[in-house]
């Protein structure tokens, strides 16, 4: 059954797996003081059981999807660095944002160096 599966699914549907789990985990991380926990519980037993179908290689995935709330907060800090305020016709709300810039760099270097790295791999295991 494991041989259909796989054939079905194809390496790149493992590693798109093995990223929702590293997305998981990360936003787990993030938010460790409210439902951080549930998250993280979930991304284990997840790993677990992508872990027990094989393909040891798709697992760079992880390191992908926790690309994803690096971007997340590059987007919510797209206007920063420093005070940043929205008015309404009834408002205006001011915030600190970060400097968008970090989170973004480190989300794509995360994000292309697993997918190279796992393209490397899946070419030399020939598929």
């Amino acid at each position: 059954m494991r041989d259909r599966t796989t054939e079905v699914v194809g390496p790149w549907g493992w590693f798109l797996a093995w990223a929702a789990v590293g997305a998981c985990a990360a936003l787990g991380l993030a938010a460790l003081l409210s439902v951080g926990v549930l998250l993280l519980a979930a991304a284990a037993v997840s790993a677990v059981l992508l872990l027990r179908t094989g393909h040891r290689t798709t697992a760079l995935g992880a390191l992908a999807g926790s690309a994803l709330p690096l971007f997340y907060l590059a987007y919510s800090n797209w206007g920063g660095p420093g005070t940043v305020c929205r008015s309404t016709a009834t408002e205006t709300i001011c915030t600190d944002e970060f400097a968008p810039l970090p989170f973004l760099l480190t989300g794509v270097l995360l994000l292309a160096a697993s997918v190279l790295v796992f393209s490397v791999l899946d070419r030399r295991r020939g598929n």
